[in-house]
């Protein structure tokens, strides 16, 4: 019989990577765009420095989450190699091992003893990667599945400003590619922190301030190599 419950936590491996790519293709690319229109370039050249910053970003964030989830399902399969190597060679010393994690958690030594075999019965391999490992369906490593959102995500946050730079008159790009970025930023962290059961204002926040400084910043050197130019 399976929990009936949903817990937000459940959402933790698609939502992390979900919200990392958006932020980054907000920030990232509204970021370029800004740098590189202080520097004085032309529209059509901001639009495609925008562009090919939109796509190696969306690859680097694909490749970034499939090799380092990749390094953390590799870790998991490695452990649990060694765990169902065990438990074919000494299941006994497993028993005794599990029994003494529940008494750990508060449970006397007989109930934990009864525990331990009834779930070893069941599924030993699940018991022990669970209880002894941390290793559960929530939280197991999803390469594919982070890649994909993650660059998914960049793509469309890193849409949002360049849409701006297509749509808005040249005069007007720069302060309304700041200003629409910054609140897709704060829309985005009010959302994650709603979906994540966190406080909106926190999630708005915190998103927003790391995007203005990182815009700041590269206005600042666009600036001055356009002096320097």
């Amino acid at each position: 019989m399976r929990h009936g419950e949903w817990h937000k936590s459940s959402r933790i491996g698609w939502l992390r990577a979900a919200v990392l790519g958006a932020n980054d293709g907000i920030v990232s690319t509204a970021s370029l765009v800004i740098g590189v229109a202080t520097a004085g370039a032309t529209p059509s050249a901001v639009l495609i420095a925008g562009t090919a910053g939109l796509v190696a970003g969306a690859m680097s964030m694909a490749a970034g989450e499939y090799v380092s989830v990749s390094s953390q399902s590799d870790t998991e399969q490695s452990d649990l190699a060694r765990e169902r190597k065990e438990l074919e060679t000494d299941v006994e010393a497993e028993h005794r091992e599990l029994a003494a994690i529940y008494v750990g958690r508060g449970l006397d030594q007989a109930l934990a003893t009864q525990v331990s075999n009834q779930l070893m019965a069941h599924d030993a391999l699940g018991a022990h990667a669970r209880d002894e490992l941390g290793i559960s369906e929530i939280v197991r490593a999803r390469p594919v599945q982070a890649a994909i959102a993650s660059a998914l995500s960049f793509a469309v946050g890193a849409a949002l400003p360049l849409l701006t730079v297509v749509i808005v008159p040249h005069a007007m790009m720069l302060s309304l590619v700041a200003t629409l970025s910054l609140a897709f930023l704060a829309l985005l962290g009010g959302i994650a922190a709603r979906v994540g059961g966190a406080r909106i204002s926190i999630g708005a926040i915190r998103v927003t301030f790391w995007g203005a400084l990182a815009m700041a910043l590269t206005a600042a050197v666009g600036s001055l190599f356009g002096v320097i130019a």
